[in-house]
């Protein structure tokens, strides 16, 4: 099966989600949490990530993750990962409670995509604020993707709304997609123990440019010829479409200083960068900048 046809798949049995005029959705993806060691790559934006959740909780967004939340690849248990980063899944217990959190699962967390994993692996965590352990993703899936569909709040359709196809973006190339259990064992105990010297991955899209280009070549021939709006992660690119490219990209939360992510409201798309800045007294806060922004309604058109 060819790229085209994964991507086309992804979104065979994706659950549909309203996207209206009073929508609040963020979109982030690729946050390779890990188990607070060298390797951890979340750790350096693990404050920025965590303000911009307290952030999106507080403005009733709904949260949206597109795959790689977790860094499953370098590493092999799950309960690790949430007990290094329990109050980060403290936050999206809250998000699951109040039914604003979608989970997409990516190649770095293919395993996801089986419930009893999850269920066996991430159903529930030690909270150390009640002393007990608290329920997580016990019932909730993880998807390959997800459709926004651009309905009235009625519910019938709105011609003035396009309708979204996401997921994380794995699917164009081979390695990371049919073959990702042989990708999990080279970056296991090759890729892994030697970028410790410095040595970066080069079947990874998000480190190699030549790979990174290929896959986004993918991604944004599938959107074209679909004529269809697409949004992933992978890359570690962000990226807005446009009505001649429909191809979107939330960047990730692994950047050298900042995190990056794509929020729509309502009508309104944005590209946003969280990041710290200094005040004039020269004391530091978590910002938030909106780098790029447009209108759904350019995209009406879009099946």
């Amino acid at each position: 099966m060819g790229y085209y046809h994964r991507i086309s798949n992804a979104f065979q049995s994706a659950p549909v989600l309203t996207l209206c005029k009073s929508s609040r959705y963020v979109m982030i993806s690729d946050c390779h949490r890990g188990i607070g060691t060298w390797g951890d790559n979340f750790l350096k934006n693990q404050n920025l990530y965590f303000a911009a959740l307290k952030y999106y909780y507080k403005n009733g967004f709904t949260y949206i993750e597109l795959g790689d939340g977790d860094e499953l690849w370098e590493n092999r248990k799950m309960e690790q990962i949430i007990e290094i980063h329990e109050n980060i899944f403290w936050l999206l217990s809250l998000f699951l409670r109040e039914k604003r959190l979608y989970m997409i699962y990516g190649n770095h967390d293919m395993v996801k995509k089986n419930q009893t994993y999850v269920k066996n692996h991430g159903s529930s965590y030690y909270c150390t604020s009640t002393k007990c352990r608290e329920e997580l993703f016990k019932s909730s899936p993880f998807y390959e993707g997800i459709i926004l569909k651009g309905l009235s709040c009625g519910g019938s359709p709105d011609s003035r709304l396009p309708t979204l196809y996401l997921t994380h973006g794995h699917q164009a190339s081979l390695l990371n997609s049919t073959l990702w259990k042989l990708s999990r064992f080279l970056v296991r105990y090759i890729w892994a123990p030697l970028e410790r010297f410095g040595v970066l991955d080069p079947t990874s899209a998000a480190k190699n440019n030549t790979a990174k280009n290929k896959t986004e070549k993918r991604l944004s021939y599938w959107a074209e010829s679909n004529h269809r709006i697409l949004m992933t992660g992978h890359t570690h690119r962000p990226m807005m479409g446009s009505a001649d490219s429909p191809y979107f990209n939330t960047g990730s939360c692994v950047h050298p200083r900042c995190i990056t992510c794509i929020e729509i409201i309502g009508e309104n798309i944005f590209l946003v960068k969280w990041t710290l800045s200094t005040k004039s007294d020269y004391t530091l806060y978590v910002s938030r900048e909106v780098l790029e922004q447009g209108s759904l309604s350019e995209f009406t058109d879009f099946v």
